[in-house]
């Protein structure tokens, strides 16, 4: 079994749990929000070694739409930026879809890089 394969998902209100041999992914999508369609994302992700990391995913689509709404609003110097700082970009969509993202980047050894780590108090 590879990383990517659920072998557990579901509801865990407010979270929506993704679980694999190698993590378990806590998405906090929007209560009605249609999980095919997740475009903007808080995720934290529990490793078997027991550490805990976190990052905001995005469509690459979203971040134009952020980009084009703050060109109206004046933000982010008229939407000619987009910044954050646990940000991971993504081309597609959906829970499954950055599930995988998440599995390929622990099995390419990149993950550690891209998520930021939780320390424990």
């Amino acid at each position: 079994m590879s990383a990517a394969e659920a072998v557990g998902q579901g509801w865990d209100a407010p979270w929506y749990r993704v679980r694999t041999e190698a993590f378990e992914a806590s998405f906090l999508p929007s209560p009605d929000e249609d999980l095919n369609l997740v475009c903007n994302v808080d995720v934290f992700v529990d490793l078997q070694d027991g550490s805990r990391w976190t990052a905001t995913l995005f469509t690459v689509g979203e971040v134009e739409r952020l980009m084009d709404v703050w060109a109206e609003s004046g933000e982010a110097l008229g939407g000619r930026f987009f910044w954050v700082s646990d940000g991971l970009i993504v081309r597609d969509p959906g829970v499954e879809s950055m599930s995988q993202v998440i599995a390929g980047l622990i099995e390419t050894d990149e993950f550690s890089t891209v998520f930021q780590r939780i320390e424990d108090d």
